[in-house]
Parts: structure tokens; C-alpha cells; sequence
């Protein structure tokens, strides 16, 4: 039960207090300063009613105020609710002042104590959830909103800190699930667009005769169904930031409208004849090689120029060391708190299918794995069934000699098999169906694709 302390120095009083409260609260007493003070540090309880008037000034207010001070300064969040006589009500309100949460005027009736004593519990638990939420908040913010330690990560700090200050083009790099959109959006809010908009819009999600309209906007009439003008993202990220993710997937035509962008800051709607000039900065972001693209002839090489002023390639997560257990972590506290589940932690298996897990979908596959464990975990610690890499952990922890097919191979490469392997059998296993492989792997459709793509599986739907 809640521990709720009694400062009274009648017995009666305390009695009757204890009485009423007994079965809803584990009910504390003290008669004087030094217990209530020593209970308070030792317990910590989220609410106190305390009498005014305790010895050696039981007619005045003196003790009961001092009291009142040094506990306030001992547990700041506690809340105090004052319980004196009628003819001391200049003390009391004095007594809010210094910071009590309420006061109540004897005689006591315990139907409405009750009401107020209720009222400062709800009260507490709101503020330490606050305190809880914020205590999260500030330790993920990290930097913009991303959390890592790792020295590859550090160069990718360091990097947007000194691109932001400029208003260069920037291409940022990295496997699916890395993070690019956030590297994106910390390089606005470090710059001198931050009080601008970011507008994002992914490349490769919207069909080609769509994107252009997306993009540059169109006139009205300019094709069935335009049957009003309509601004494009390039418009409405006027004098802040525009982000172009998955650039690699955008077509030729497209390619050549964006570069007269970058040469001119000029654009013309869908349907338009008229230059619309644009103060918005490129940031572009691909998971795919753009150097083969241009040798495939897929994308322009003085695009890759113009939008590669300056490059940010992020590692994957299985090349970011102790940064994955820092990143689990903070996705806990996160999901923890926010479907309200009293788990403790990792078990330490589960910290070593963490650890020796490669997360082909890197962050992304890492933050869905942990928010299905906190939902789906019906224990204290979070175990590797729970984050769907049991079979994993089985198969590291068996004893068994190193698989002959791993023999010779750096740690890298037996990773890449390893995933590769995985990769095949769990779509065979759902015979070609991708959504279901991508769902039983604990990653995106896209992601799964790539990670074909990038093994050149034999795999058909």
C-alpha cells in the first residue's frame, strides 16, 4: 500500500486519522519534528498531513512551520496538507505559502480528508510521471533527438555541426532503418533555417507522375483532375529546409527539373510557364549506391555533384559497438512509460542476443523489436523471446564448436552469411511471401527487399 505519513501529537486525533485510513494507505506516525523528519527521509512518502501545533510549541505554529520547511527541502515532491484548528487558519494559509499543498481545519471529518488526501496522491503521480517523461526526454535527446556514443557516430555529430552553419547541399547516406531523416532534420534545427519549415517527402513511396506534382505544385487545369492551383513542397519549404529522401529512386526527368533548381533556386509548376524563385535548402538521402547508379546511367552525374556538396554516411547499428545496448535502453524507458509497464531490464540473455543480433533493419528494427517486448513482456525482465531473437540465442549459447561454414571467416563476413542464411530460410519458410517474412524478421518490406537486393537471394514472391 501507499505509505502516507501522520504528523499529530494528539492520540486521539491519531487514532481516529489511522482508523479511517488504514485500508486504503500503509499509514505512518510521528508525534513530533525529529520522527516526522526521520520518517520522511527514510520512507519518502507522497503525502503528509501535519498538525501545526506539536511540541514543545503545542499552542503555536512555530515547530509546526520548521517542520514544515525542512521537509519541503528533504522531498520537495511530497505533498503536505495542513490539519490545524479553526482559530490558526492565518498559519495555515501561511503554511501554503511556504509550499503545502492544501490545508484542512479541525474537526476532522473523515469523508473529506479523504477527498483531499486523494486529490494530492493523483496530483503526485501526475508530476512524477512528468518528472519520469522528462527524465526520458533529456536523456534520448542526446543529440537532436539521437542517441549514440560511438566514436562512428561522433564523426556523423561533428559533421552536422559543421554543415549547418552553411547552406551547402547535403547527401546523406546510410543502410534503411539508420536514421537519416533525423541526421536530416538535425542539420535544420542546428542552422539558420530552424525557425523555417522542414518538409520532407519520400521519393521512392509516390509514383512519378504524382511526385512531380508533389514537389513543383501544378496549375489549375493542367491535367484531369487539377481543378485548382496547388503548391508544391519546393513552395511551401520556402526559407527552410526540404528533404528529399530516397533521391536514388526519382526519375530522369525529375532529376534534370531539380538540378535547374540548384543551378537557378528557380521552379516552374506542373502546367506553369512562369520562374517561381525559392529560397529553400536540399537535403537529399539514399540507401542505395548512387556511384553505380550514375555508371548504370540511372542518375545524372552533375546531380550527384550538385546535391553531394557535402556527404554524411551513417554506419549501420552492428558497427556502432556499445551504442546498441545505450539505444535499447532508451527504448525501454520509453515504451516502459508509455504503456505503463513496471519492467526492471534486460535479463542478461537478452543483452546477448541483443549484442550479438546484426539488425539488418538497424535503429528502426531495433526501437519495433523493443516497443513489441515492453507490450508483449508478462515478467519483471525482458527476455530474448520476447524481442523475437530466442532462436538466435539458443543457437550462440548451445556449446556446439563454430558451424564449419563460419570456419575462417572475419566477424563481419560471418555476420553477413549468418543474416544472409536467415534471410532465405525464413522466406522460404513463408514461401515467397515477403510481408510475412518481413513481419516473423521484425523489419519493413522495403528494408527486407533491399537486404535480397543486397544479397542477390533467388527469392520470388
Amino acid at each position: 500500500m501507499k505509505p502516507l505519513l501522520i504528523v499529530e501529537d494528539d492520540p486521539d486525533i491519531q487514532t481516529l486519522i489511522k482508523w479511517g485510513l488504514n485500508k486504503a494507505y500503509d499509514v505512518l506516525q510521528a508525534r513530533d519534528r525529529a520522527s516526522a523528519l526521520a520518517l520522511v527521509g527514510k520512507k519518502r512518502p507522497p503525502a503528509v498531513t501535519l498538525d501545526l501545533g506539536l511540541p514543545p510549541d503545542e499552542d503555536g505554529a512555530s515547530e509546526g512551520l520548521l517542520c514544515l520547511h525542512e521537509m519541503l527541502s528533504m522531498a520537495p515532491e511530497t505533498k503536505v496538507i495542513i490539519v490545524t484548528g479553526n482559530n490558526d487558519r492565518e498559519s495555515a494559509l501561511k503554511a501554503v505559502r511556504m509550499g503545502a499543498y492544501d490545508y484542512y481545519l479541525k474537526p476532522i471529518n473523515m469523508n473529506e480528508l479523504k477527498i483531499i488526501i486523494q486529490r494530492a496522491y493523483y496530483l503526485y503521480e501526475i508530476e512524477r510521471e512528468n518528472r519520469e517523461l522528462h527524465s526520458i526526454l533529456k536523456r534520448e535527446a542526446g543529440f537532436a533527438g539521437m542517441i549514440g556514443q560511438s566514436p562512428e557516430m561522433m564523426k556523423v555529430f561533428d559533421t552536422i555541426y559543421k554543415v549547418a552553419s552553411t547552406d551547402a547541399s547535403v547527401l546523406i547516406m546510410g543502410e534503411s532503418g539508420t536514421g537519416k531523416e533525423l541526421v536530416a532534420r538535425a542539420v535544420h534545427e542546428k542552422s539558420s533555417r530552424n525557425k523555417g519549415p522542414f518538409i520532407a517527402i519520400n521519393c521512392g513511396a509516390i509514383p512519378d507522375s504524382l511526385l512531380e506534382s508533389e514537389l513543383f505544385g501544378h496549375e489549375k487545369g493542367s491535367f484531369t483532375g487539377a481543378y485548382m492551383q496547388q503548391n508544391g513542397k519546393f513552395e511551401y519549404a520556402d526559407k527552410g529546409t526540404l528533404f528529399l529522401d530516397e533521391i536514388g529512386e526519382m526519375s530522369p526527368r525529375l532529376q534534370s527539373k531539380l538540378l535547374r533548381f540548384l543551378q537557378e533556386k528557380k521552379i516552374q509548376r506542373v502546367g506553369g510557364r512562369s520562374d517561381i524563385e525559392i529560397d529553400t535548402r536540399i537535403i537529399a538521402a539514399t540507401n542505395i549506391d548512387l556511384n553505380n547508379a550514375m555508371k548504370e546511367k540511372q542518375f545524372r552525374e552533375d546531380l550527384f555533384f550538385r546535391i553531394s556538396v557535402i556527404s554524411i554516411n551513417i554506419p549501420p547499428l552492428r558497427q556502432r559497438g556499445d551504442d546498441i545496448l545505450l539505444l535499447a535502453n532508451a527504448f525501454l524507458e520509453r515504451y516502459k512509460f508509455m504503456f505503463k509497464k513496471k519492467i526492471k531490464g534486460f535479463c542478461r540473455e537478452a543483452l546477448d542476443a541483443i549484442e550479438n543480433y546484426s539488425w539488418p533493419g538497424n535503429v528502426r528494427e531495433l526501437e519495433n523489436k523493443l516497443q513489441k517486448a515492453v507490450i508483449t513482456a508478462d515478467s519483471s525482465m525482458i527476455e530474448p523471446d520476447h524481442l523475437g531473437l530466442e532462436a538466435l540465442h539458443k543457437r550462440d549459447i548451445s556449446g556446439d564448436a563454430p558451424d564449419e561454414k563460419y570456419t575462417g571467416m572475419t566477424l563481419k563476413e560471418a555476420r553477413n552469411k549468418l543474416e544472409k542464411d536467415l534471410i532465405e530460410d525464413v522466406v522460404k519458410k513463408h514461401k515467397g511471401n515477403i510481408k510475412r517474412a518481413a513481419e516473423e524478421l521484425g523489419i519493413s518490406r522495403p528494408t527486407l527487399y533491399d537486404l535480397i537486393e543486397k544479397y542477390k537471394l533467388p527469392i520470388k514472391e
